[in-house]
């Protein structure tokens, strides 16, 4: 008797799954082809206006950048603790460091907002120095997408508190996670640029 390949069961090839979905992919695609564009404005005006750059870090308050430093990367732990809390089926732990990312985002922005009244009290506006007006429009961005990454993570939140998240199935929770994980880097970039390199 002769086989033939058609008789020969063989199960599909396997593939590994892409976390998130693609939706959050074009979303963080975008997210950083609008930062990269933007550091290259950056080197643009480092190159044209070098003065304002090498004075400009020194106009700035360093500690509130640390300080936002520090709270991107904790939240960001606290993100990868909740993937992998309901990839174990723990959705009570998920929800705990979903609460804890979401509050280091909110102390992101607080910090944010009490920096630029710093600046405004210090005279630091985005006039007559490009290095200033460089900061405001990567910051002021970058900011537009923790809030994004804050409504992103509420939504998955309320998801995973009604139960709608299993091992098997836990989309959202890697979608709001994987572009929080793309704010982050955008600002592990942003604050050497801003606050470090003169």
């Amino acid at each position: 008797m002769q086989l033939t390949l058609d008789a020969i069961p063989h199960s599909p090839p396997a593939r590994s799954p892409v976390p998130g979905n693609r939706g959050i992919w074009v979303g963080i695609f975008c997210e950083l082809t609008e930062f990269a564009l933007m550091f290259l404005a950056y080197a643009y005006f480092r190159l044209t206006f070098p003065e304002d750059f090498h004075r400009g870090p020194g106009m700035l308050n360093t500690t509130a950048g640390v300080t936002n430093t520090l709270v991107m990367l904790t939240s960001s732990y606290c993100a990868m603790r909740a993937m992998i809390a309901i990839r174990r089926n723990q959705a009570r732990v998920c929800l705990r460091w979903l609460v804890a990312t979401l509050c280091l985002g909110i102390v992101f922005l607080l910090v944010k907002a009490w920096e630029f009244n710093w600046n405004l009290d210090h005279g630091v506006v985005g006039t007559g120095n490009s290095f200033i007006a460089m900061y405001y429009y990567l910051t002021l961005n970058h900011l537009v997408h923790v809030v994004w990454g804050c409504l992103g993570l509420i939504w998955a939140l309320l998801r995973t508190w009604g139960g709608a998240y299993s091992p098997a199935d836990h989309e959202g929770v890697e979608a709001a996670t994987l572009y929080w994980h793309a704010t982050d880097l955008a600002w592990i970039v942003i604050f050497p640029l801003m606050y470090v390199l003169r």
